[in-house]
């Protein structure tokens, strides 16, 4: 088993920053990939930033491309999300995400509110 637990969710207004981290534990051999997914309801499942592990580099929305900033410390099982200039449509629940061998996981969710 394999749980993603994140943390630095919160409220913040039009412009401002805010730093996601989530710590991957448990049955963790190989990573291949660890990155961040937003939701907002009524709609589906969103990327916002990959990174994969192999050195195939990064991959971000269009939408968050500038402004948010991916990073790993591999050493810790640990990913982060940079976001600056956040605008009311970064609003959403962002979802930790990892995947080892075939197998994907999630965390529970931390919401992020843009709002004046």
């Amino acid at each position: 088993q394999v749980q993603l637990v994140e943390s630095g969710g919160g409220s913040v207004q039009p412009g401002g920053s805010l730093r996601l981290s989530c710590k991957a534990s448990g049955s963790i051999f190989s990573i291949n990939a660890m990155g961040w997914y937003r939701q907002v309801p009524g709609e589906q499942r969103e990327l916002v930033a990959l990174s994969i592990t192999s050195g195939a580099g990064t991959n971000y929305a269009d939408s968050v491309k500038g402004r948010f900033t991916i990073s790993r410390d591999n050493a810790k099982n640990m990913v982060y999300l940079q976001m600056n200039s956040l605008k009311p449509e970064d609003s959403a629940v962002y979802y930790c995400y990892t995947r080892i061998r075939s197998y994907i996981y999630w965390g529970q969710g931390t919401q992020v509110t843009v709002s004046s």
